[in-house]
């Protein structure tokens, strides 16, 4: 395998696989033909099996070439962000956080926490990736991140999970709409009206559909997208209503003709976890940003040893 500080090449058995010729490999890598064999009979006798059978007319892959070839691509990742750090760590950066969070968490309550955990931890890089809550548990699971932040209705396994943040669901609808008026609503309620929904998988509109289910409706849902900004600029076309957590209304509706009506339904209100596999396991500064978010949560919501189970 070819190696760069920031990027890395695709392997040559992975080259042969895809061009299924010695010589267009050669020269896709910009080495002799000799070389590439020499290579790639260097790396079987290493691993002590035969990768490629070779043919008359090329060369196909073996079972065990197609078992390198399928666990290739995640290795490759895996070395790449390892050859990144390594190289930020000669540039000064101090460490590395790798967390997940929900949608909630990075619209909602991130921005706010996050700047005051960089003012006083220094140079520190956050690898912050957007999944639905059930993916940030099995994220954390499979090592991923070090640090998820979920909805807490999410089932969480054997993973350890500490209060981090409450929000409640509203019903976004344009000022003027027949629900807008009122001060609060029964999902139900909205069942008769077209909906914009969030993404299939995310924990809000998977409430709404368990919601609807109950008592025996179906939502008349006009379109899925991707996130609360596209709920709300769908909802402002007219295309229907829909839910999102009353923080994020707050902040993504500046400007917007959009009314908020709070729902009445107990799985409204909604808890955030923070997720780790184990605390005393985390590395430093994962333990720093683990410290500083449960330190910016609103003492009134804290529960008394920060443990939710």
């Amino acid at each position: 395998m070819k190696l760069t500080l920031t990027s890395v090449t695709v392997p040559l058995p992975m080259v042969a696989c895809e061009e299924g010729n010695l010589t267009r490999a050669a020269q896709r890598e910009g080495i002799a033909p000799s070389a590439v064999s020499k290579r790639l009979h260097d790396l079987e006798e290493t691993l002590r099996v035969t990768l490629f059978q070779r043919l008359p007319n090329g060369m196909a892959l073996t079972v065990a070439g197609e078992s390198l070839l399928h666990h290739a691509p995640t290795t490759l990742l895996k070395i790449e962000k390892i050859a990144i750090e390594l190289h930020d760590h000669a540039c000064g950066i101090r460490g590395h956080v790798r967390m997940l969070a929900n949608l909630s968490a990075i619209v909602e309550f991130l921005p706010d926490d996050l700047p005051g955990f960089f003012a006083t931890s220094g140079l520190v890089r956050l690898d912050l990736q957007e999944r639905p809550s059930a993916e940030v548990v099995r994220g954390i699971e499979e090592n991923s991140a070090e640090i998820g932040i979920c909805s807490a209705d999410v089932g969480t396994r054997g993973l350890e999970r500490y209060h981090y943040r409450r929000d409640r669901l509203v019903v976004v609808v344009p000022v003027g709409h027949p629900l807008s008026d009122l001060d609060q609503i029964n999902f139900t309620d909205t069942l008769d009206f077209d909906h914009v929904g969030l993404f299939a998988t995310s924990s809000i509109y998977l409430r709404s559909q368990c919601s609807a289910q109950q008592v025996g409706k179906a939502m008349r849902l006009r379109v899925h997208v991707p996130g609360f900004d596209a709920v709300c600029r769908m909802v402002h076309a007219g295309m229907g209503v829909g839910l999102i957590p009353d923080r994020a209304f707050e902040v993504l509706t500046e400007g917007m003709d959009l009314a908020a009506v709070p729902l009445r339904d107990d799985w409204a209100d909604r808890e955030l976890v923070i997720v780790v596999r184990n605390i005393a396991g985390l590395s430093v500064t994962s333990r720093l940003m683990f410290d500083h978010l449960r330190a910016s949560c609103p003492s009134s919501q804290a529960d008394d040893d920060g443990l939710s189970r």
